[in-house]
């Protein structure tokens, strides 16, 4: 089966807190923060991160049955000269599901929710330096380079510059294909 797409809510909030704690830990040169940091975080800090009540931040998610095993959010900006502008963040897939094209259909969704929203232009990331396999995706997806920032990221092998790249959506178009669905899987049994 191929895993769906969907608008993560409030109620995915646990499942994206455990795949992002995994990422986290498996993949700790990709992000800027461990583990331990986001493991303290409040239960309300991953609710916001997948579904902020302000509008702040949107998440994606690759389900599998009831199984979350990818995801990416995005987070926008409320001040009048950056509204224009969508920051990616925490995109990651479940080694087991890698290969299959979800990173690629999440930011694909991703897109589509900016381009749909129609008052942003412009979608940013950051990806850490000798992470080819990410910045292949994001080539391939028309994002182009910007910056460099140097010694960005201290990791167990010393530091690592983070590449800046961008997207234009401006001009493109809303891409047709299966609509998003917005609801979640049910929460697993507890007690």
């Amino acid at each position: 089966m191929t895993p769906n797409i969907v608008v993560l809510t409030d109620l995915n909030a646990p499942q994206y807190k455990a795949v992002m704690l995994h990422a986290y830990e498996n993949a700790a040169d990709a992000f800027t923060s461990t583990p331990g940091e986001r493991a303290s975080e409040p239960d309300a800090w991953w609710v916001r991160r997948v579904a902020d009540p302000q509008g702040m931040t949107i998440a994606f998610g690759a389900i599998e049955g009831t199984d979350l095993v990818g995801t990416v959010a995005l987070e926008f900006s409320a001040k009048p000269k950056t509204r224009h502008k969508a920051f990616v963040v925490g995109m990651y897939v479940l080694p087991a599901w890698r290969s299959k094209g979800l990173a690629r259909g999440l930011l694909q969704a991703a897109i589509g929710h900016c381009v749909a929203r129609g008052d942003i232009v412009a979608v940013q990331l950051e990806v850490t330096e000798g992470n080819e396999p990410a910045a292949r995706l994001y080539r391939d997806l028309g994002f182009v380079q910007y910056g460099l920032e140097p010694m960005a990221v201290l990791t167990p092998s010393g530091f690592k510059s983070k590449v800046h790249m961008w997207l234009s959506i401006a001009e493109r178009p809303i891409q047709s294909g299966p609509a998003l669905k917005t609801s979640a899987p049910d929460p697993p049994d507890v007690g």
